[in-house]
């Protein structure tokens, strides 16, 4: 199914935070969506400390590529050289128009996708490699073929989208998980960290962002 035949519909909340429609869920924080994608994917990830030359970042919901510039930006930041790899799974692609909307409401990012005309299922840059694989992610997970160091589980709420949390679908997310890594997610729900722990994960719940009082971190053992 082709990008158009499914872009994300969406409505605006405050004129600034794009909110799905079809899951009646917003992309990010009503608060600072760039400081939650620090306390939870970077931060749950224990980076910047682990990037390294070919750090590969696997997640689930690309939204408007937040995720993916805080994380760029970070390992810039870093300087430890090299390729960063992201791979995003995407069912609902966001219009080229939305996401640069989106994108306007924060200050300070990397500029990579503000520049990019059409959606970044390939981009590469100077010193990244950005791949947003569209299409249902419990077909397009499965036959993955990479792994990944960090993954940062950042679908839309598990009781409005619990198809992307279910335990098949963490166990997918361990199968293709390096040696020593790690997951992610804004997430405690209870169904989603015993999926998590019968993949393998060992899972610690830890304080959450803002108003969420708690949040999960996972490491493959």
């Amino acid at each position: 199914m082709g990008v158009q035949d499914q872009t994300a519909q969406i409505e605006w909340r405050d004129g600034r935070v794009p909110v799905s429609t079809r899951f009646d869920d917003p992309y990010f924080s009503l608060e600072n969506g760039m400081e939650e994608t620090r306390h939870v994917f970077l931060g749950g990830n224990d980076l910047p400390a682990r990037f390294v030359d070919g750090f590969h970042v696997a997640e689930l919901g690309f939204g408007t590529g937040l995720n993916f510039l805080v994380t760029l930006q970070a390992f810039r930041a870093a300087g430890c050289g090299g390729t960063l790899f992201f791979t995003s799974f995407e069912a609902y692609p966001m219009a080229m128009d939305d996401l640069h909307a989106a994108l306007r409401a924060f200050e300070g990012l990397p500029d990579d996708l503000a520049t990019a005309e059409d959606f970044p299922t390939l981009l590469e840059g100077p010193d990244f490699v950005l791949r947003v694989i569209l299409g249902d992610a419990r077909e397009t997970l499965p036959v993955w073929d990479s792994h990944a160091d960090a993954w940062f589980l950042d679908g839309f709420s598990p009781a409005k989208n619990p198809e992307l949390w279910s335990a098949e679908m963490m166990a997918e997310v361990a199968r293709h998980t390096g040696k020593g890594g790690t997951a992610a997610t804004y997430t405690a729900a209870g169904f989603v960290r015993r999926g998590m722990a019968d993949a393998g994960f060992e899972v610690n719940r830890v304080a959450g962002y803002g108003r969420k009082r708690h949040m999960t971190q996972a490491e493959l053992k």
